[in-house]
This record gives structure tokens, C-alpha cells and sequence, in this order.
């Protein structure tokens, strides 16, 4: 099924920073004034996603755990259009355009959450994944970067969880109530085989993922070990309940109807029909793809490499593989020298924190599969930074956790994934929100994949020119991959392309390991249908947009400024972002 889809679950999946660091820059007088409203959302979300709460930072939800009980969607919905009609309420008498564009963003957000409600409730079977969302519950708080004093709120909340806290129902028996309200009407889609399958095979890494953690914060005495045992078991019932309840009714056919995949393209940031998604996508693939194979002589050369197709030079690549232990010092290594080219280059204000970046637990990787940006805490952040997660397998594929890349831990690959992971990509993106102060509305509710992903992709092409041949190799091969998403997310929710042919253009043409292959695949088409498509997307729009301000300046126009600007706008949608640059950045520029 598609995830579910309430603002707090997607805020607290994503985000970006707040004004709220310690090592904050003085923002502007407005900044305070559009905060104040954003409350009107954010004591929504506190209620029924505490978890997204802790994830943003705010205080006392830290004990506190999802609402499943009776009517949450009904509830929910009646508490967003309630937050609308109050920031309509307040745009109608605002008079500051900053501000009014931050009502406008929040607007759109609460509109989005309600028509997410309505369409999971016409279509789809009420299902959760427990073990996930508990998992996630817990890790929000046993972390190094949070504070130690928090970190006994997480059995409090895993006690909450099982239903031993007071006031606490087992929440498997509160999601198992949920769906058997549904359950007699047969109109309503049950979940996917393979997410189901998939959901089902994680359970036991999520419940050792936990122990683990319990385990390295000592909290795993007396009273933490019966939480956890209790976890274990009810985890158990909840997947046979599954496996005699939901199972009768999954669906083998992947594919949502049109409303629900339109829908999530709309949430993603994509809006363009996917019928011109997809011609744009395919003539960027055959234009990498050539690319690929014109530069691939000169990798083979540089490296040694006795190949000239490019398919056999990203083989040979491949196989300077970094071991375990190599792994991390390398990745080091390589974000020196980026920071090196950031400084000599002037392409982007360095922040003031270093980068982290570790490999990620097994539990970590069955919820994420993907190498992915930990953010740091959003409000009252007190110099936490977020954390470039390097994945090294795909557990989640056929269950088989010995399915591991090879996609991201030769030498060459470190380059790109490090420019759009670290910096100058998401992390920097989110620890300048955070040290420079953005609006809440600006930095969460604005949030989408296309605005945020489109940056780590420009971050990728700034880096290009000044890495080694084989770095950009790969980097072109990381871009080969978004493109073919493009094209492919969209072929497969259409009916366009069977999964098999999708799946051999990214193995062959793309070149990916048969594990990020069929985590691919699984993204596309039941993990996160539509939210690949926004890499393409959001680099293309804002290449334009840096196109359009080159035009437009000519030689007055000033990369680190241009870059700088962006960052600092926090996640505005492309249109918005576009009126800032021509309204703001271009003025200022021209006076110089």
C-alpha cells in the first residue's frame, strides 16, 4: 500500500532545519511572527504522530506514541481542516508578503494531509507496519547526538507501545481493530504481496534492532528487558494476524488506481503530467548514457582498466571494493577533499559543524534501504547534527540479508554519494537551515522530495568538474540511474513497462547490483511509488532556474552567492523559489 499519508509521518520521514540552533544566526523580525503561526500545525502533528514531534525536536512528546485508536483518520482530517480555517484566518488579515507566502505554504500543506486522508479512506484497507513505525518511535530517541537525559523516555515509550504504560492499549491490538472495521467492505484494496512479504520478513530485525539499542544506552534492566520481551511477542501475534487476516486479502497487482499515484506525484512536488515526465527523462537517459560511453576510454585509461564499453568500465570500477572497515575512513577522506574544492572553488558557505557520516545497523537498512540523510533535530536544536547514513546491503529484498551492494562502496562511488548525502547536498542543506535560521513553514511544511532532492542532484553536478575521472564516471552514472527513475516509476504505476524489463534496464543499462536493483524496483512500484521521479524533477528545475539567473545577470552573476541564496530560502516548491531568485537575488545582484 502507499505509506500513510499524514503530514506528521511525512515530516517526520524527511525534513529540514529550524530557527530555534543555538548557533542560529539572528533571522529576520517576520521569521518569529510566521513561527508563531506554524504552531497551529505543529500541535496538530504533536497529537497524533508524537514521534515526529521528538524527530523535530519539540518537547514533552517524548514518552508518547501514535494515535490509532478509533476514527484517527476522521479525527485527523477534522483537525487539519480546523488548522486551515485558522491560517486562512490569519492570511486574510496578514499584511507581510513573507509571511503570507509562509500561510500560503502551510495552506497547502493541511490541503494536502486532507485530500491524503480522503483517498487512502475511498481506496485502501487500513494496514500498518508496527514493527516499523515502533522501530522508528525508538530511534528517534537513542541516537549519540540526543541528549542522555532523554534517552529513558524511550523505554517509557516502548512500555506505552505494549500497552504496560497507564492509559496504554497494545498498539498491535489498536491497529488490528483499525482494519477490522473495514474489513466487510470488499471495495477497499488490501496492501501488496510484496510489501506485505517484505513487512513481514523485517519484524524480527526491527525487535533485535531495538535490543540493540536498549542494549548500548543501558537501558535494557529489569524493566526494559519486559518491555522488550513483551514487544517481541506481541510482534509475533501481530504477524500471525497478518499472515490469517491481511494475507486473504493482498492484492498482486502493485499498481494504485490512477487518483492515488496522481496523488502521490502531487506530493512528491511533480507537476507535470507523467506522460512528460517520461519523454523528458528518456532523452536525458540516452544523453548520459552517451556521455557514459564517449568518457569511458578515458576512465579505462586513467584507471588501468582494459574495457572501452562503458557497462565493462563501471564492472571494473566496481571491483575496487573498499572493505568494512575501509569503508568509513575512505568516505572521510573524500569529504575532506570535497570541503577542500568547496573553499578553493567558492561554490557554497561551508557550515560551521563538521560533517558526520557512519554505516548503517541491519535494523536501520530494513527501514531505509537506501544510503540516506539522518536530519538533526528541527526545533531546539542545541548543536546536534544530522548524520550522512551509508547503507550496505538490502535486507529487505527476498529476505535474504546476505543480498548486499556493490553500488556504494567502491572507491570511485564515494565521490557523488558524499556531494549528495553530505555537502555541499542534504547535509549542508539542512545544517545551514539550522545555524542560518529558516521559518518553520520553510523548512518543514514546504518540505517535498522535488525540493530537496533536486538540490543534492545540483550539489552533484557543482562538484563534477573538479573530481577524478573515475568520480565523475560515476557520478554520471548516479545521474544515468535518476533519469531511468523518471521514466521507470511512472512506466510501471501506468502499465507501460513490465517489472522484468524494468529490471534489466537498471541492472545492464544502468549497471546496479542485483540487491539496489530489485530495492529499486520495490520503491517504484509498493515501498514509495512516484518519489523516485523527483531527483530528475528537482535537478531540472533548478537548473533552469540557475540558467534563467545567468541570463539574467550575465557577468555580474556570482555562484557561491547564487548557491548560497538557494540554501538559505530553506525548501521552497519551484515556483516560489523562482519568485525569490527574480525578486530578491537578481536586485541585489545588480546593484553590485
Amino acid at each position: 500500500m502507499t505509506k500513510r499519508l499524514a503530514l506528521a509521518a511525512a515530516i517526520a520521514l524527511a525534513a529540514a532545519g529550524s530557527v530555534h540552533a543555538q548557533t542560529a544566526s539572528q533571522p529576520p523580525a517576520w521569521v518569529a511572527r510566521s513561527n508563531a503561526d506554524a504552531q497551529v500545525l505543529l500541535d496538530m502533528q504533536a497529537r497524533f504522530s508524537p514521534e515526529s514531534a521528538t524527530a523535530l525536536g519539540l518537547p514533552g512528546y517524548d514518552d508518547k506514541v501514535a494515535d490509532l485508536k478509533p476514527d484517527t483518520d476522521a479525527r485527523q482530517r477534522a483537525a487539519a481542516v480546523e488548522a486551515k480555517t485558522k491560517l486562512e484566518q490569519m492570511l486574510a488579515t496578514e499584511k507581510d508578503v513573507n509571511v503570507r507566502q509562509d500561510l500560503q505554504i502551510m495552506i497547502h500543506a493541511a490541503d494536502l494531509q486532507i485530500e491524503g486522508i480522503d483517498l487512502n479512506d475511498k481506496y485502501l484497507l487500513p494496514y500498518q507496519d508496527i514493527g516499523q513505525l515502533i522501530f522508528n518511535g525508538e530511534f528517534a530517541l537513542l541516537k549519540d547526538d540526543v541528549d542522555a537525559k532523554r534517552r529513558p523516555s524511550a523505554v517509557k515509550r516502548l512500555e506505552c507501545y505494549v500497552g504496560k504504560a497507564p492509559g496504554c492499549t497494545p498498539i498491535t491490538k489498536l491497529a488490528e481493530a483499525l482494519t477490522a472495521e473495514q474489513l466487510s467492505n470488499k471495495h477497499l484494496l488490501g496492501p501488496y504481496k510484496g510489501d506485505v512479504d517484505q513487512q513481514l520478513s523485517n519484524t524480527q530485525r526491527y525487535v533485535q534492532g531495538i535490543r540493540q539499542l536498549f542494549a548500548k544506552y543501558k537501558l535494557d534492566d529489569d524493566q526494559g528487558k519486559a518491555a522488550l520481551d513483551a514487544l517481541d511477542a506481541q510482534l509475533k501475534d501481530y504477524d500471525a494476524w497478518v499472515r490469517s487476516t491481511i494475507v486473504p486479502r493482498e492484492r498482486d497487482d502493485f499498481r494504485l488506481p490512477e487518483p492515488l499515484y496522481a496523488y502521490d506525484l502531487k506530493q512528491t512536488g511533480v507537476d507535470i503530467p507523467p506522460e512528460q515526465l517520461i519523454k523528458e527523462a528518456q532523452l536525458e537517459f540516452v544523453e548520459l548514457r552517451s556521455t557514459m560511453q564517449m568518457i569511458a576510454p578515458v576512465v579505462a585509461k586513467d584507471e588501468g582498466i582494459q574495457a572501452t564499453d562503458y557497462r565493462d568500465v563501471l564492472k571494473a570500477l566496481k571491483k575496487q571494493q573498499l572493505g568494512k572497515n575501509e569503508v568509513e575512513p575512505w568516505y572521510h577522506e573524500v569529504i575532506g577533499k570535497i570541503e577542500d574544492i568547496i573553499r578553493r572553488e567558492h561554490i557554497i558557505t561551508l557550515p560551521q559543524r563538521e560533517m558526520q557520516m557512519r554505516v548503517a545497523s541491519e535494523a536501520e537498512t530494513a527501514a531505509t534501504p537506501a544510503p540516506h540523510m539522518d536530519p538533526p533535530p528541527l526545533i531546539n536544536n542545541h548543536g546536534e547534527r544530522g548524520t550522512f547514513v551509508l547503507t550496505m546491503g538490502n535486507p529487505t529484498s527476498n529476505g535474504d540479508s546476505s543480498d548486499s551492494y556493490d553500488d556504494f562502496t567502491f572507491k570511485a562511488a564515494a565521490w557523488t554519494l558524499t556531494a549528495h548525502e553530505g555537502r555541499p547536498g542534504h547535509e549542508l542543506q539542512f545544517s545551514a537551515m539550522v545555524e542560518r535560521g529558516v521559518s518553520l513553514a520553510r523548512s518543514i511544511f514546504a518540505f517535498n522530495s522535488v525540493n530537496v532532492e533536486g538540490w543534492a542532484l545540483y550539489s552533484e553536478s557543482e562538484m563534477l568538474p573538479y573530481e577524478p575521472p573515475a568520480g565523475q564516471f560515476a557520478s554520471l552514472q548516479a545521474r544515468l540511474m535518476r533519469a531511468a527513475r523518471a521514466f521507470l516509476d511512472p512506466m510501471l504505476n501506468l502499465g507501460l513497462i513490465s517489472k522484468q524489463r524494468a529490471h534489466d534496464v537498471l541492472r545492464y543499462d544502468v549497471g546496479l547490483s542485483e540487491a539496489l536493483t530489485n530495492e529499486e524496483i520495490d520503491r517504484y512500484t509498493f515501498n514509495s511509488p512516484g518519489q523516485a521521479t523527483a531527483y530528475f524533477y528537482g535537478y531540472m528545475r533548478l537548473q533552469q532556474l540557475r540558467l534563467q539567473t545567468e541570463l539574467a545577470l550575465g557577468k555580474n552573476f556570482n555562484r557561491q552567492a547564487f548557491n548560497d541564496f538557494i540554501v538559505n530560502q530553506g525548501l521552497l516548491p519551484p515556483e516560489q523559489l523562482a519568485e525569490a531568485v527574480r525578486t530578491q537575488f537578481v536586485p541585489s545582484q545588480q546593484k553590485h
